[in-house]
């Protein structure tokens, strides 16, 4: 049976945790776009390696922009006091974000082991023993990028824990979704940030 809840005072001004989450977020898009356009500049130097992704992180990208829309309807259902049906979104969201992790640790394997038919300055490349990655600054770019921000994925799957023990705990007396709404804001820009990344890195490929 759901908990009542009762609801907080809204309060007009910017909550100091918000304020701050939108300063990290800028900061965070700005090494992106720093790591990103660094990328350009070095492929226009020549010496660059083209490879096609792995189809595993087209899977992760329907995976985590589910995982979005879940964290949404976590926040809606715990507003409207629904506190059974936000604590299975909020574990729903969890397993999908674990999947996402192991979802582009396999596509990273897959990318290191996989025969494939890569492209140097242009020219295609069929000999097998050239087609592994061998330490191409291309490779060095996309691993930094997706590890970053798998880095990030994992924090976020961290606050989500967070939220969703507390939860367990004890009952929730108090109707405040602050707390909630910065983890879910949190997680909806780590998924635009994949999804500019996987639609940079299909166009580069």
């Amino acid at each position: 049976m759901d908990t009542i809840l009762t609801p907080a005072k809204e309060n007009k001004k910017i909550h100091p945790h918000k304020f701050a989450l939108w300063i990290a977020m800028g900061s965070m898009s700005m090494m992106f776009a720093g790591l990103t356009s660094a990328y350009m500049v070095r492929e226009s130097q020549g010496n660059w390696r083209y490879f096609t992704l792995p189809s595993l992180f087209t899977y992760s990208t329907f995976v985590i922009i589910l995982s979005s829309i879940t964290a949404h309807l976590a926040v809606k259902a715990f507003k409207k006091q629904e506190v059974s049906k936000f604590k299975k979104l909020i574990y729903a969201t969890i397993l999908l974000g674990l999947l996402f992790g192991l979802l582009q640790f396999a596509g990273f394997y897959q990318l290191l082991h996989t025969p494939q038919v890569i492209k140097i300055n242009g020219q295609v490349l069929n000999d097998a023993t050239s087609i592994h990655l061998d330490g191409n600054p291309s490779e060095s770019f996309i691993y930094i990028i997706s590890g970053l921000h798998l880095l990030h994925i994992f924090s976020g799957i961290i606050a989500l824990v967070i939220v969703f023990w507390r939860t367990l705990r004890k009952e929730i007396k108090t109707f405040n979704s602050t707390g909630l709404e910065i983890v879910a804001s949190y997680w909806h820009f780590v998924d635009i940030l994949w999804v500019y990344l996987f639609i940079f890195f299909l166009v580069n490929q």
